[in-house]
């Protein structure tokens, strides 16, 4: 990795000091739409960029007027669609690769705009029949059959175009069953009687059960209003604030640099929303400072996609998997943040306890970076949070999401005035609400495409069907369907999008644990954790293959360590569906019961960081870490059989350690284990521990 890929320039003598640059000008747009999933590919020019940003302003209005003035919920989400189509196929690229030159523009071709008009047309239709249309759902006409195969073929097309073709694959897999139903043998216990053109459009195009369904709608309400919100966040300056906050916020310990990064990146996530795009923005900025600190490089870039893909997992703005929780469950958005609430500390401690245990094998150095005093930056600039308070505060008080975000929107635009650099002039709010509609893009495509999936389902049963298979397979152990559960969802999230990954699952798999007894939140957090945790899932891990791309190391070892930070995050959702008291960690149950299940389950995650991270009060060998990784699976049983026996395990394993410890004289040395073969870097510890960031 060259060092002006990661935007470095390293000081060959003492004393001279690394300049950071701004990310995006050292190569992190580029790295995004390379790793990034759901990342507009084209860069357009003239008529066709015009066209595209008075399309996006009018789609974010549009979303901003419904919150105040709210429009029928077919009418609004079908009017939603045919301009996020439209949009999408100018935006995105049909066909081969993207091209990366800065004076390279690769505008929209005759297809383009002839599938953006059929989106128009097949869409719009509906509108203009819309009475009529509503009631002949059950009996389609030959006009309605005709549009809703083509809105159904253009569905298909802007997800390949946005998030490749294995979704489209599936859902065309999932029609072909719902059609060929009857073949299928009856041992194989998922036929049916099958359903004609009529049937399948009929469920799919002309209700609310298909491609304007709840998916749908989660992306045309609380999704497009979040990504409006976030880019006003980032136009007026809360990004580059919270990278400086968070860089001012640590002194100069060795442990600095990891825990700053890890703060950052949780800031970044409530601009960006997206795992792989905090990653490599954080990258680009914190990469040098892990790296003078002492960090190898696969160590380094597993930090950054802990940090980046934490963001997501965090209140107070989770994955667009979060709202679909909270229309799936029928309950408001701040009950789903507070589900979330314990769990994201845990993921935190985990990752800081890690990062301390680094320090320590790695002999890290602290890194100086000159930033403003952390108090001046809170006085003169803290006001970036207000929104986000604001956010939880209206929530609170009894107003939707979708007022709370649209309120903290218009109060992150005044704040912004409170700054000269970052005001938001016109320029400034029409390039806003033109990013927050084309962010919304991806996920609009997926939501609708994934709305085929669900009315298949719910046409032919087939998730009762598959959820009574799994447990028949686990023999009706709620264990083994959790371990089954989880595999299944890493390996769909590995094909398709985060969100995708959540609706498939909900729909499948979530009706397996409650007729095992789990409640059904849980069943669903359990879910929305493993879809998340699939970004840096080996084998394909893209926030942890980004991360490598800026630190230039090993992509498999870097999507190992990733694997290593985020491991509690792994194995604390089983506590939710594997025990009662499980719940208490989702903030259910009385306070005595919450507060001692956090306690065994920070026990736990201690516990696990010690196994991992080889280190304890000093190198940890092979035997403690065995002894305290089964004390940590113990805990996160939550009974109190497992909890004591869990307690007794570790008590063992800290006695082993003291012992060889003085055995071996407390020797401080790399201990071996699984990340000892990142353990040395020819450049990891510069001469000059001291970097600037530019001011």
């Amino acid at each position: 990795m060259s060092e002006e890929r990661t935007g470095e320039r390293v000081g060959e003598r003492s004393g001279e000091r690394v300049r950071l640059e701004d990310p995006f000008a050292a190569g992190a747009e580029g790295l995004i739409e390379e790793f990034e999933a759901e990342r507009p590919a084209r860069r357009l020019d003239g008529l066709p960029k015009l066209l595209l940003s008075i399309t996006g302003v009018a789609l974010s209005c549009y979303a901003l007027y419904w919150v105040l003035n709210p429009v029928p919920a077919q009418v609004y989400r079908t009017s939603f669609l045919a301009l996020a189509l439209a949009m999408t196929f100018v935006l995105f690229r049909g066909w081969g690769g993207s091209r990366t030159g800065e004076a390279e523009r690769d505008n929209p071709g005759i297809t383009d705009y002839l599938f953006a008009a059929l989106s128009v047309v097949s869409l719009g239709y509906t509108l203009v029949v819309f009475d009529e249309f509503v009631r002949r759902a059950a009996r389609p006409e030959t006009l309605d059959l005709v549009f809703g195969v083509v809105t159904i073929l253009l569905v298909l097309e802007a997800t390949r175009r946005t998030v490749g073709w294995i979704l489209p694959f599936i859902c065309i897999i999932f029609i072909a069953y719902a059609y060929l139903g009857a073949l299928i043998p009856d041992w194989a216990r998922v036929g049916h009687i099958g359903y004609g053109p009529n049937r399948i459009v009929g469920q799919t195009y002309m209700g609310l059960e298909g491609l304007f369904g709840v998916p749908l709608d989660v992306a045309a309400t609380y999704i497009v209003l979040f990504t409006i919100y976030g880019a006003v966040l980032e136009y007026s300056g809360a990004g580059k604030y919270f990278i400086d906050v968070s860089f001012a916020a640590f002194g100069d310990s060795r442990t600095s640099p990891g825990r700053t990064t890890t703060l950052a990146g949780f800031l970044l996530g409530t601009v960006s929303g997206s795992g792989t795009a905090t990653t490599v923005t954080l990258a680009s900025v914190a990469w040098p400072i892990l790296r003078r600190g002492g960090y190898p490089r696969e160590a380094g870039g597993g930090v950054l996609a802990a940090a980046g893909i934490g963001a997501i997992l965090s209140p107070p703005t989770l994955g667009a998997a979060a709202f679909i929780i909270a229309e799936f469950l029928g309950v408001s958005y701040l009950e789903v943040l507070l589900y979330a609430l314990i769990p994201s500390l845990l993921y935190y401690l985990g990752i800081i306890l890690a990062i301390e245990a680094d320090a320590r094998r790695f002999r890290t150095l602290g890194v100086d970076v000159e930033t403003p005093p952390l108090g001046y930056l809170l006085w003169r600039y803290g006001y970036h949070f207000s929104s986000l308070f604001l956010i939880v505060i209206l929530m609170a008080i009894g107003l939707s999401p979708f007022r709370a975000v649209f309120y903290a929107t218009i109060a992150a635009f005044l704040l912004s005035f409170l700054s000269r650099e970052h005001r938001m002039g016109p320029k400034r709010i029409w390039d806003a609400l033109a990013a927050g509609a084309m962010g919304v893009l991806p996920v609009a495509a997926t939501c609708a495409a994934a709305g085929i999936i669900v009315a298949v389902v719910t046409l032919t049963g087939l998730g009762l069907k598959l959820s009574s298979l799994i447990i028949a397979l686990a023999g009706g152990s709620l264990l083994f369907t959790a371990l089954y559960s989880a595999v299944s969802i890493l390996i769909l999230g590995l094909a398709v999008p985060v969100t995708a990954s959540f609706i498939i699952s909900a729909v499948i798999i979530a009706p397996a644990f409650t007729e095992l007894g789990v409640p059904t939140f849980a069943a669903y957090m359990f879910i929305f954790y493993y879809a998340v945790l699939s970004e840096v899932s080996p084998p394909t891990a893209l926030a942890a293959v980004a991360a490598a791309a800026v630190t230039g190391g090993n992509a498999f070892k870097t999507m190992m360590l990733t694997w290593k930070y985020t491991l509690p995050a792994f194995l604390v959702p089983f506590a939710f569906v594997l025990s009662p008291n499980g719940e208490g960690l989702l903030l259910q149950g009385s306070p005595l019961q919450i507060g001692l299940t956090v306690l065994v389950s920070a026990v736990a995650v201690g516990s696990l960081a010690v196994a991992t991270g080889a280190w304890l009060f000093g190198p940890a060998r092979v035997p403690e870490r065995v002894l305290c990784a089964a004390a940590g699976l113990l805990l996160l049983y939550l009974e109190p059989f497992w909890v004591g026996l869990g307690m007794g395990v570790l008590v063992l394993g800290i006695a082993v350690h003291i012992v060889t410890l003085r055995v071996s004289g407390g020797a401080a040395g790399p201990a071996t284990g699984i990340t000892s073969t990142t353990t040395t870097n020819a450049d990891a510890r510069p001469e000059s521990p001291r970097a600037e960031r530019p001011g």
